[in-house]
């Protein structure tokens, strides 16, 4: 799969935001992606080496069965310090080669992190849709930026909407009762109310969906 480059990082904040704000305005909000789904790929990032070496983890599963296909690693020396905001310059390049080394492009992705619940509405899995052409979805631990104002009830589905500006930018979501909620946000080609519903689709008995969980397991190294 050919991409369009990742900037350079040179220092130059202002120039890379002003590129989150050009990428943001290429984000598809509507449901663009097969029906039924075939399969399905979680992607996260860690990092070794005292944080000198990135490692990108894609796992590709069976979206009826949830059966493992492929699991690919990738590690890479580190592009840039960490940056608010602007995360995904740092990671998309280490989670674009694992993506390469699947031998079969996902129906659907799930990222570990923000979809368009980000600042300038381009976290890592926004930036990683636009740059593939994949359908995305990002699912964050915490908020990055928003707030609700209703009460989220405890138990498992229940969903409330994440606001920032008085625009929608995600939800809130309790996969599992008892909980954090996760942070529910669209990357590209899937629209705001599908969202919640794909991610509480994969979530078996645990507070992730299966692509991140696995995606975590192995870009922690909790798998080694």
């Amino acid at each position: 799969m050919a991409f369009a480059p990742v900037p350079e990082w040179t220092g130059d904040v202002a120039a890379l935001r002003a590129v989150q704000d050009d990428l943001a305005r290429q984000v598809v909000l509507k449901d663009a992606f097969p029906k039924p789904l075939r399969t399905v790929a979680g992607f996260d990032v860690g990092f070794e080496d005292d944080g000198a070496t990135t490692r990108a983890a894609a796992v590709l599963l069976d979206a009826d069965s949830l059966q493992v296909l492929e699991t690919r690693l990738v590690r890479l020396p580190k592009r840039m310090p960490y940056v608010p905001g602007l995360l995904s310059f740092r990671e998309l390049p280490a989670l674009l080669a694992a993506l390469c080394l699947l031998s079969v492009t996902p129906d659907l992705v799930f990222v570990d992190g923000q979809g368009i619940a980000h600042p300038r509405r381009l976290g890592i899995a926004a930036h990683f849709g636009i740059a593939t052409d994949l359908p995305s979805i990002g699912v964050a631990k915490k908020i990055l930026v928003g707030e609700n104002t209703t009460t989220l009830h405890d138990m498992r589905g229940a969903f409330t909407t994440l606001r920032d500006k008085g625009a929608q930018i995600g939800w809130l979501l309790r996969s599992k009762a008892g909980c954090l909620p996760l942070v529910v946000s669209p990357g590209h080609r899937v629209a705001m109310a599908t969202a919640p519903e794909m991610v509480m689709r994969f979530v078996t008995g645990y507070r992730l969906p299966e692509p991140t969980r696995l995606a975590d397991r192995l870009a922690s190294r909790r798998d080694e």
